[in-house]
């Protein structure tokens, strides 16, 4: 059985997952950002799941995640579920997060990145106006963060070869911040996730991918392009101070 962290895992995609791999049997750690809201998930750590607690538009926090992490053993998988639609945080939380968590903890077997479809309408600009040091971030939109998200996943599968790195677009499903009228079913919103994190079928042993509903699909091709992932990643590590290595 695989052991798997799932940032973002008290609501939602991030919940829904947690609870089906504790029922196939797994060993999960579910992440909450504030103490009060793993109380959301008492009744996953009352069969069993570990928890973490720390906010990822904090880098400091971020950080505290990764040790906690790394304290407890290593992980088999992790899923980055946790994202945010809107507000001042949307790059901390949906990509520079994800990064750091990937620098710090220890290398697992497998990274699921959380994508969208939305990455699609996104727009990749350029950091070189963007000294990294001190502190500085872009202002984007959901969809652009959803497509830098994209290409660090394609970037970690290219730096990483013993990895398997991929990301997934769970689709339009009724969480908060699909809205209940969300047309895709919600078991088919996380199964991807779930499979690509612990399945041994040859499909789910890629790296690379973009995936939607257990199909690969072609993602934006700027995620594909190697001057725009290496800019992204030169850009988060001197903005995090950690090195993919």
């Amino acid at each position: 059985m695989a052991r798997i962290l799932i940032t973002g895992s008290t609501e939602g995609l991030g919940l829904a997952t947690a609870r089906s791999l504790l029922d196939s049997g797994h060993d999960v750690i579910v992440h909450a950002r504030s103490t009060a809201r793993l109380s959301a998930v008492q009744e996953l750590i009352d069969r069993g799941a570990a928890g973490v607690v720390g906010d990822l538009s904090d880098p400091e926090q971020t950080r505290s995640v990764a040790r906690h992490v790394n304290r407890t053993g290593p992980v088999d998988a992790v899923i980055h579920n946790a994202g945010v639609l809107s507000g001042p945080h949307i790059f901390q939380v949906n990509v520079v997060a994800p990064y750091l968590l990937t620098a710090l903890i220890r290398r697992p077997r497998r990274l699921i990145y959380l994508s969208s479809g939305m990455h699609r309408g996104g727009r990749f600009g350029s950091f070189a106006g963007l000294g990294g040091g001190d502190g500085a971030v872009p202002r984007v939109s959901y969809s652009d963060s959803k497509l830098y998200v994209t290409a660090l996943a394609a970037a970690v599968a290219r730096l990483w070869p013993d990895v398997l790195s991929n990301a997934v677009d769970p689709g339009w499903v009724p969480t908060r911040m699909g809205g209940p009228g969300a047309p895709d079913d919600l078991r088919l919103g996380y199964v991807t996730q779930e499979w690509l994190a612990t399945s041994e079928d040859p499909a789910a042993l890629t790296s690379g991918g973009y995936w939607h509903h257990q199909h690969r699909e072609e993602a934006h091709p700027a995620t594909h392009d190697r001057h725009r992932q290496d800019e992204l990643v030169d850009y988060l590590g001197r903005l995090t101070g950690e090195v993919l290595t």
